[in-house]
């Protein structure tokens, strides 16, 4: 039995991870952290977890647990401070903030608006895509859990851009449900804003893009610009991505089908569909891809729940790896689907 410790306890990847974990038959929560609600059961704070977990919150994981392996759910900037001290410690982390997503500092800097202050950790650190990282995970002692809007446009985007079709810039339209802002409540997220309604953010700024770009430029070899626009949509689950993309040759549905499959043949967690629907992945760690040739162009669609394997699922998925479990072990459950 593998023991587990979860810093930011409280908010929603950080549920999603005890939710996830409560049922994982090789492992064992033993520490989650808050500041502000420690000594409370985390169970007075998450119901759901009533009867699946005991254990009280602490305000920092303690130095007597030992541990296998933490789970890092703080705002960008946070999780840089506490890592250094868990790997000096001999316990892998998995970071599911944006804090070691980026090797390049100087662009990390640029879109985070802040330095960053553990550089040593920050090249080592492995990008936690099983699909595509799956052997350098297993190897590693600290992961960067992707982003939701990045694996959602990451899947669809790599099998294309490594068999060479893909030209120009690379138009992605992300619609995401109201949980990817997280907890803190704005007017933004007030139900009368949101309710009825698709609201546009972060237009060319979103720090998903430098990922997006980033990644498949590295799992391809191919540098592509990705002009990148989420949206939020009144549902509280889910993302899907449409990615809008010139090819530089004309192909049919069939040769796009075709470089689907082999790219994605054997991979659990990820269906290549003809319609893909947010109600198929919500409260699983699946996603859909799909796509639809029209000669000179493509759209390519990734969805998926953007608290499962948009980051807690997916950091599962990942430490099992890391610990040398069976990597579907406590995330074999389907999508709701109505």
């Amino acid at each position: 039995m593998k023991s587990i410790g979860i810093i930011g306890g409280t908010g929603y990847t950080g549920g999603e991870l005890a939710r996830i974990l409560s049922l994982h038959p090789d492992v064992k929560i033993v520490a989650m952290t808050s500041r502000q609600n420690a000594g409370q059961k985390v169970s007075s704070l998450q119901p759901n977890l009533k009867g699946y977990t005991d254990i009280e919150f602490t305000e920092s994981i303690p130095e007597s647990a030992d541990l296998d392996l933490v789970f890092v759910a703080t705002p960008h900037g946070a999780a840089m401070k506490v890592v250094p001290g868990l790997i000096e410690r001999g316990i892998k982390a998995i970071d599911l903030s944006g804090d070691y997503r980026l090797h390049d500092m100087p662009l990390y800097e640029k879109w985070y608006g802040h330095q960053h202050t553990d550089p040593d950790n920050l090249e080592k650190a492995v990008y936690g895509l099983p699909e595509f990282y799956r052997d350098s995970i297993s190897k590693a002692d600290l992961v960067a859990n992707p982003g939701c809007y990045a694996t959602s446009a990451i899947l669809p985007l790599a099998p294309l851009m490594r068999s060479g079709l893909v030209e120009g810039t690379v138009f992605v339209d992300g619609k995401s449900g109201t949980s990817g802002a997280g907890m803190n409540p704005s007017s933004r997220l007030h139900h009368p804003t949101c309710g009825e309604s698709v609201i546009p953010y972060s237009v060319g700024m979103h720090r998903h893009t430098p990922e997006i770009e980033t990644v498949v430029g590295d799992i391809s070899g191919k540098e592509t610009d990705v002009l990148f626009v989420p949206h939020l949509v009144p549902i509280v689950r889910g993302i899907i991505s449409a990615c809008y993309i010139r090819l530089s040759e004309e192909a049919d549905q069939e040769k796009l089908d075709s470089i689907y499959r082999k790219a994605y043949e054997g991979e659990f967690f990820v269906d290549y569909v003809k319609e893909p629907s947010i109600r198929a992945v919500v409260a699983s760690n699946h996603a859909q891809v799909a796509s639809h040739a029209d000669g000179g162009s493509a759209v390519a669609f990734g969805v998926l729940d953007n608290l499962v394997k948009g980051a807690s699922g997916q950091a599962v998925q990942c430490m099992n790896l890391m610990l040398g479990l069976e990597e579907k072990e406590g995330l074999k459950s389907p999508g709701l689907g109505v």
